[in-house]
């Protein structure tokens, strides 16, 4: 018992050290740890404990199919356009098919390879008369529906984390419906405005062969639609007719910035080298046209091309103030939304139930320690003790790993450690009353420690793999706050087997060591 291996001495000083290390900017303040490595951070506290803003967002996945099957529509007009079949009838047929009739008897089985491969998620069926039929199962919808959530996720994470909030929350709940919790943000209106905006550039060109009112007379040429105008307070055009074909999509889009240009303030874009390409050879072909510059269904700019554009980059002039060049570059920059997100829920937690939380928090914590402290030096005398200054050592490894995951620390999370405070003297009352027991079988001192420590293990490591397995459980099928308990209780038990195992161990040796004593302490 008194050879501890070199190994293990190591092990425990070297985690005790890296514990104390990783967890002191817990015991700084909070405006001071900003100028801090990403590394080496707080704790990071959760909505209940600091206050902020809660929202719940839906995603509008009727927009995403509609969305998929006008796109369908366009990619058939083209196809059959581009092949010079002549067809009638088609559109939308329903919430999920899309149909059109190809006229001419040679022309069906010609073309029906080329229709087949449009879309290979969709069923194809074309009748002897020439319809032509792409239907959408429910799983292929449930997919598409799947992705486009998992897209306004990844969106949603890029503009929160371009607006400079720390530490927020997003996840999904549900089949449809986002999460996001942001601690330390007092007003909620800027996020929802920002996070409700689709940010969906395309670029299209104007068609000249008719005005707005003719398309409001319902003389709307095939292929083209009205879109009203966002730049009403400048006396431009309140609407324009523009062709359906999207000529450049924004995703092509590697950078934005809010720039100024004759003294008012403009986007600046760059495109990527397909996306340079292709809007290279738009404006080469266009040249004299206008190009209608389309946000969220609204032409917020129509400038007249007036020679090719040929280096990748554009202007977004479109009377803009600062703050809205600057939130749209931002929103550029994340990329657009796949569909709108509603507001279902919105909550805004005070700093002062947070407050209150931590307050209560700390109370039950210092309450729960004196108690487990005081229990074990009158019970177990010095082995009590150092049982204590392992538990101490057990907490301060444990506010390091939460600190160097970057965990977010909730009011169940202090639940967590406030349980993981009594459960981690578990191992050593069953390593101290082995050790009695072997004691009062005839074992001498040292016997007695070393049978007590290797024989209490089985069963330490049954009682905690059945709690981790518990802990397991609730975080797969909890939420939020349970899967934070979760995660501190895991810690906390991985903690308290090193520190009961190894460090208890390692007291206890060089006690016996440097005091030599013949009977037992307890």
């Amino acid at each position: 018992m008194a050879h501890f291996p070199k190994w293990k001495i190591i092990l425990a000083v070297v985690v005790s050290l890296a514990g104390f290390i990783w967890s002191a900017p817990n015991l700084l303040p909070r405006e001071t740890t900003d100028q801090m490595p990403s590394w080496w951070q707080p704790v990071s506290l959760g909505l209940d404990l600091q206050g902020g803003s809660y929202l719940m967002l839906e995603v509008d996945t009727s927009y995403v199919v509609r969305e998929h099957l006008n796109s369908l529509v366009e990619t058939v007009r083209a196809t059959l356009r581009k092949e010079r079949v002549k067809y009638a009838e088609l559109g939308l047929s329903g919430k999920d098919t899309v149909k059109v009739r190809i006229l001419e008897a040679g022309d069906r089985e010609k073309i029906r390879p080329e229709l087949r491969k449009l879309d290979s998620t969709a069923a194809f069926d074309m009748t002897e008369d020439g319809t032509v039929t792409w239907y959408y199962d429910e799983n292929a919808l449930r997919s598409r529906i799947n992705q486009a959530v998992d897209q306004s996720i990844e969106i949603v994470r890029r503009r929160i984390d371009e607006m400079g909030t720390r530490e927020p929350s997003i996840q999904r709940q549900g089949a449809e419906r986002i999460v996001v919790q942001l601690p330390g943000v007092k007003d909620p209106d800027r996020i929802k405005e920002l996070l409700g905006k689709t940010a969906k550039l395309t670029f299209h060109m104007v068609d000249d062969t008719a005005t707005p009112d003719d398309a409001r007379a319902g003389r709307l040429p095939p292929g083209s639609m009205l879109l009203p105008s966002a730049e009403n307070e400048r006396g431009l055009p309140t609407s324009y007719v523009v062709k359906k074909r999207v000529e450049v999509g924004g995703d092509l889009l590697t950078d934005a910035q809010a720039t100024f240009q004759d003294g008012h303030p403009v986007v600046s874009f760059k495109f990527s080298a397909a996306g340079g390409k292709k809007f290279g050879d738009t404006t080469k072909e266009n040249v004299g046209k206008a190009l209608a510059i389309v946000l969220d269904g609204k032409v917020i700019s129509a400038p007249r091309v007036n020679e090719p554009i040929l280096g990748g980059s554009g202007v977004i002039s479109g009377g803009f103030n600062v703050q809205q060049a600057k939130d749209l570059s931002m929103l550029l920059r994340a990329g657009a939304l796949p569909a709108p997100l509603g507001v279902l829920e919105e909550r805004t937690v005070g700093p002062d139930l947070g407050a209150d939380s931590i307050r209560a928090g700390a109370i039950a914590s210092v309450v729960g320690l004196v108690a487990v402290v005081v229990f074990m030096a009158l019970i177990y005398g010095i082995l009590g003790l150092l049982a204590d200054v392992a538990l101490v050592l057990n907490l301060v490894i444990l506010l390091a790993l939460l600190s160097a995951l970057g965990a977010t620390l909730t009011l169940p999370g202090i639940a967590g450690i406030v349980l993981t405070m009594g459960m981690a003297v578990d191992a050593n009352v069953l390593i101290y009353e082995r050790i009695r027991e072997e004691s009062r079988n005839g074992r001498s001192l040292l016997s007695a420690i070393q049978a007590g420590f290797e024989r209490a293990f089985g069963t330490i490591l049954d009682a905690n793999l059945t709690t981790l397995a518990a802990a397991a459980l609730l975080f797969s099928f909890g939420t939020g706050p349970i899967k934070g308990f979760a995660v501190t209780l895991t810690l906390g038990l991985l903690t308290s087997m090193f520190t009961a195992i190894t460090v208890t161990r390692l007291m206890v040796a060089l006690w016996v060591s440097v005091r030599r004593p013949k009977t037992l302490p307890l």
